[in-house]
């Protein structure tokens, strides 16, 4: 067991930070002991719960160990409680409640994913992304009578947005205002997601509009082979303005999100 210990143990050997995911108050309490000064404990979660000074939120639980991570460093890298080519001991869950996963990764700001920045750079409130998110995985789980279907919102930026679609049927949220996180709203946007056409939603999570036909130019736009016209729309009009976009797709039933252009973010909502 001891070389055992001593196998495990270079996980942890000369890190520049400890980064704990959700820890337990318990947990913290210990962690802060074990760093002293010399090693620096930042914290990642939907909350700040223990009273961490630096402190990462998680928008999202981000099934994908791997996903929850990468989120976690380029935020600390972000607010500069990391820098480039430091060396993290990442603690989180990957089985259970408690912490049972350690992982070594090396800071590296050039393999930039841009998860952090969907959340946190965007036009649009991180709520805001957060609340179509929900409405999106919830879709993909249960699609529309069982049967599978697929979803377009664009989020942020909604004037410019709208300056770069066409109506393809009446509007039924013109002149009213209620907003995407509203649960008997996202009653109607499951109803609505039906229908061809992407929904837009402004800054503040007005519902702008739905049925909307993006005409955003796709000249330049590199999207993963296999993806179709919704992905292709999506990443253009993120490409021309500076609204965000998520996907359903039908024929896959992942959630993609992209920004500038780009595929940002891919999930699976039978995960969450």
């Amino acid at each position: 067991m001891a070389a055992l210990k001593d196998l495990l143990g270079d996980l942890v050997t000369d890190v520049d930070a400890l980064v704990l995911f959700s820890p337990s108050g318990s947990y913290y309490e210990r962690a802060t002991e074990a760093v002293g000064s010399e090693t620096d404990l930042v914290v990642v979660g939907a909350e700040n719960s223990v009273g961490a000074e630096a402190f990462v939120e998680l928008p999202l639980s981000f099934a994908e160990v791997s996903e929850r991570i990468r989120f976690g460093i380029e935020g600390a890298l972000d607010n500069e409680y990391v820098e480039d080519g430091d060396d993290l001991a990442c603690v989180t869950s990957m089985f259970g409640d408690g912490e049972d996963t350690v992982s070594r990764v090396r800071v590296d700001a050039q393999r930039h994913s841009g998860i952090y920045d969907l959340f946190v750079h965007s036009r649009a409130d991180p709520s805001v992304i957060r609340d179509v998110l929900d409405v999106v995985i919830e879709l993909g789980r249960k699609g529309q009578k069982g049967k599978p279907v697929g979803a377009l919102f664009v989020v942020g930026d909604a004037g410019k947005v709208m300056n770069k679609s066409r109506p393809l049927s009446y509007n039924p949220f013109e002149k009213s205002h209620v907003h995407v996180g509203d649960p008997i709203v996202n009653v109607m946007l499951k109803e609505f997601s039906r229908l061809d056409g992407a929904f837009v939603i402004s800054d503040s999570g007005k519902i702008v509009s739905a049925y909307r036909y993006l005409e955003g130019s796709a000249e330049g736009v590199d999207i993963p082979k296999g993806l179709g016209t919704r992905h292709m729309a999506a990443a253009g009009i993120t490409r021309e303005t500076n609204a965000i976009a998520v996907v359903l797709s039908e024929s896959d039933g992942l959630v993609r999100a992209f920004k500038g252009g780009e595929l940002v973010l891919e999930l699976d909502p039978e995960e969450y």
